[in-house]
């Protein structure tokens, strides 16, 4: 089948399908850089178990694979009476990965403050939570832009694991899938996914590039 053909056939679900990515992405990124932020915080806070639980968190799901984490959230869980909606289990696994590597690149970003800084703060009396805030924290976000917008990219990748799970309207992997079940798509439909997901890559990269222009640190 050629790519007019498939677009005539199937073209409304493959603007569905780059929603449902879309959306996924979004709410998965904007959940893992609210539960980074945290993470980092505990990584960094006096408290000695809040570090422990940080940097376990981290290295668990920095290594776990999605597809595992996934099939734990929809096969395991109803054993322990916890059945969750298939977008509900997608949605956590695409947001508890990435959280882990949000972590991982908001600490780098903290080690460009200089200690300067945070002494001078610590002079003037400020407390800790006040120094993340005020000080450290948004100093290691503007320094973290650019990993941030590939995590932003993997994000949505990891998003294909939505593919997996009965998901309507599906994402664009889960898409191709459909295609060659009901139709002969075959390389067809996955190039356009494809197409569709380098696109959409390319224009998370070229806003990314524009926001660290605009944030970047003179040093």
């Amino acid at each position: 089948m050629d790519i007019s053909t498939l677009l005539t056939q199937f073209g409304d679900k493959y603007w569905l399908a780059l929603l449902t990515t879309w959306q996924l992405t979004v709410i998965s990124f904007a959940g893992a850089l609210v539960l980074g932020v945290l993470l980092t915080v505990c990584r960094v806070a006096p408290v000695m178990p809040l570090r422990w639980v940080g940097d376990f968190y981290v290295q668990i799901f920095r290594n776990i694979p999605g597809a595992a984490l996934l099939i734990l959230l929809v096969y395991a869980l109803p054993y322990l009476k916890v059945v969750l909606p298939y977008k509900t289990c997608v949605l956590t696994a695409t947001t508890l990965i990435p959280a882990a590597f949000c972590s991982e690149y908001l600490m780098a970003g903290m080690n460009t403050v200089g200690k300067g800084q945070i002494e001078a703060a610590r002079s003037l009396g400020m407390t800790f939570p006040q120094i993340l805030k005020n000080v450290v924290m948004p100093q290691a976000l503007r320094s973290s832009v650019l990993p941030l917008t590939n995590l932003l990219v993997a994000t949505m990748l990891t998003t294909a694991l939505a593919s997996q799970v009965p998901l309507n309207p599906t994402d664009l992997t889960g898409l191709v899938s459909y295609i060659n079940t009901h139709a002969v798509g075959g390389v067809t439909a996955f190039f356009i996914s494809a197409v569709l997901y380098c696109g959409t890559a390319v224009v998370i990269g070229q806003l990314g590039s524009w926001l660290d222009r605009k944030v970047r640190l003179q040093r």
